[in-house]
């Protein structure tokens, strides 16, 4: 066993989170037969192992640089370990914008903020801890984080404006909104546009989620959750600080570095600017310098419990690439 593995193995061992913790003194292949068992995984085919055994060793050697490098987050083998970045991306992103995003250094707000120089926000939001939002969802092997993104925000805009809300169903958006692409990807603001134009949503009661793309049944159901609008914000940190305060909005970034992410904060540096995932923005703490809280669509066995933290004033992911709110 290589001293790099080895001390892998060793810092995940102390880490908290959800994830595979091997145990010391494990060989690469016990380590990953271990993993296997852990995450109740299984190989159709000899050819199949071998290529997540190589994928869980390319992550193990990524985790040992992203945890040496790493002031604030920790990485470790989440269940997404031994798949390929590729396969990552398709299957647990999908976020397709309706227009092509423009690059952060070509935004004039967010210029004109970095000149400013603004300091960071002193007072706390957490829309969950405030019972603003619904359980951490799952999204599964199917590119629809749009599809959830669009059902989180219009749930919690029926929340704040009533107080309870019937969870919506992300799969009547993946069936039947033809704009976009099902589990191949769409746009969540295009999705609450949809929902809107229905005459509401369908609640997943009556239209449980599958994770695949199949035929739209939406006519089985009564629309339930019903928004009057959507806006988009402002691309600078301020001014989605300034949106959080009325409702957790819809954002998106780039999630490539999340494949391994264990927790703490996620800083600027270790993340890109390809956007391709959709996700909930939840709340915002300034304690560390400053981090939004981002909940995610991987279910509450990923991350700070379903949620991630991204270091404030800096774009993190490009957080501010596209931002929607959903009035009741």
């Amino acid at each position: 066993m290589s001293v790099t593995f080895a001390l892998l193995l060793v810092f995940i061992a102390l880490c908290s989170a959800k994830i595979y913790k091997p145990r010391r003194g494990l060989s690469k292949v016990q380590a990953f037969e271990e993993y296997n068992r852990y995450w109740n995984k299984t190989h159709a085919t000899t050819a199949e192992k071998n290529a997540r055994y190589l994928n869980f060793l390319e992550n193990a050697r990524k985790i040992a640089e992203s945890n040496k490098a790493s002031k604030h987050a920790t990485f470790g083998f989440t269940k997404f370990s031994d798949m390929s970045p590729r396969e990552f991306q398709t299957k647990m992103t999908g976020f397709k914008p309706r227009t092509a995003i423009v690059p952060p250094s070509e935004r004039p707000e967010l210029v004109a903020e970095r000149k400013r120089n603004e300091q960071q926000p002193s007072t706390a939001i957490d829309w969950a801890a405030a019972g603003k939002t619904t359980p951490i969802k799952n999204q599964e092997q199917c590119g629809s984080c749009w599809a959830f993104s669009a059902t989180e925000t219009i749930e919690s805009a029926i929340l704040i404006a009533q107080g309870t809300v019937q969870g919506g169903a992300p799969q009547e958006i993946v069936d039947c909104d033809t704009n976009d692409q099902g589990c191949n990807g769409g746009d969540p603001a295009e999705a609450m546009q949809w929902v809107i134009s229905q005459g509401g949503q369908d609640t997943e009661s009556c239209y449980p989620y599958t994770g695949q793309d199949g035929s739209c049944n939406s006519a089985q159901c009564t629309p339930t959750n019903k928004i009057s609008s959507t806006s988009s914000v402002s691309q600078s940190e301020s001014a989605i600080y300034s949106a959080l305060q009325g409702m957790p909005p819809s954002i998106c970034c780039d999630a490539s570095a999340w494949q391994n992410y264990n927790g703490g904060i996620l800083t600027a540096d270790q993340c890109g600017d390809n956007v391709d995932h959709a996700i909930q923005l939840t709340g915002y703490n300034p304690s560390q310098g400053g981090y939004w809280i981002v909940r995610n669509s991987w279910g509450a066995d990923w991350g700070e419990s379903g949620f991630i933290w991204l270091q404030y004033g800096q774009n993190t992911c490009d957080i501010t690439s596209e931002v929607t709110t959903a009035t009741f």
